[in-house]
């Protein structure tokens, strides 16, 4: 069942200050809003940068501006600027400031779960199951089909493969450029909606092979990290095409359940010490 949530601006869950300025919380499940507010004069590298601990701004924002003028620059010369009514995109690895007597207001889709916290408190470690998908021979696809059609089947699958982690509540860590990184709170939903994706993609003629492992990770500004997370990805790889590969440990997880698995024996994995098994999701559970 749907379920519909709505929150007032004016009623944030959290709050973090920081010197001429502040980022409110709204949260909804796994989504994360943010209203960022700077003051005249604020920079982040002068009123940020001693609480994130890195050198620039490390969170990728997505939003649109409400108020105000906020300079952009990155350390290979791109700058830009950002104003009212202005929708945007900073990668990360930026410094930024307030330009004029105004404040600047914006609501921030991305970068706000852990922006103005201190880098140990940013880093929070969780037990997750992780998906990896990936195209099949994308290479030769692109060679085939040339750059045009082939940047159209890229977005196709992401609509696709986002589509199906919002149905099945995963959330998107990042794009690999022919796949994804994803988390979620429950292994049969990883796994299902690696089998939904790989549905999905055939009728666009794409094949994708995936990868699920459960274990502890590390949540860090726009990316996770952590040896379950190493090993999600090198299950992946050992997955044929059209194929969703499991570690042993989330096989287990699942037992009792409707989802059938087949082993695929030992594997060496690279970078993994002594041989794993792991187990295929049954071909009719794939259909």
């Amino acid at each position: 069942m749907a379920r519909f949530q709505k929150k007032r601006i004016d009623q944030p869950d959290e709050v973090r200050p920081f010197p001429l300025g502040s980022t409110e919380i709204f949260e909804m499940d796994d989504f994360v809003v943010g209203r960022m507010y700077m003051e005249p004069g604020w920079r982040w590298t002068k009123d940020v940068r001693p609480i994130a601990g890195t050198e620039r701004c490390m969170y990728h924002h997505l939003g649109y501006c409400l108020s105000g003028t906020l300079a952009v620059d990155y350390e290979d010369g791109t700058t830009g600027t950002v104003h009212a009514g202005d929708m945007f995109e900073m990668p990360p690895g930026h410094d930024a400031w307030v330009e004029g007597d105004e404040p600047w207001v914006a609501i921030d889709f991305r970068g706000a779960r852990s922006y103005a916290r201190p880098l140990a408190a940013g880093a929070d470690r969780v037990l997750a199951t992780v998906l990896f998908t990936d195209i099949v021979n994308s290479t030769e696809q692109l060679r085939s089909v040339g750059d045009s059609a082939w940047r159209d089947l890229v977005g196709q699958h992401n609509e696709m493969t986002k589509f199906e982690l919002d149905r099945y509540r995963g959330r998107l860590i990042k794009q690999t450029g022919d796949g994804i990184v994803a988390l979620f709170d429950g292994a049969a939903r990883a796994v299902e909606c690696a089998a939904a994706i790989a549905r999905r993609v055939q009728s666009i003629g794409l094949e994708v092979r995936a990868g699920v492992h459960t274990g502890e990770v590390e949540l860090v500004p726009e990316d996770v990290r952590g040896v379950a997370v190493h090993l999600a990805s090198r299950i992946m790889s050992a997955a044929e095409p059209g194929q969703v590969l499991v570690s042993g440990v989330t096989r287990e997880l699942l037992a009792g359940s409707s989802l059938r698995f087949e082993s695929r024996g030992l594997h060496a994995l690279k970078g993994i010490d002594g041989e794993r098994e792991l187990f295929a999701l049954a071909p009719q559970d794939l259909l």
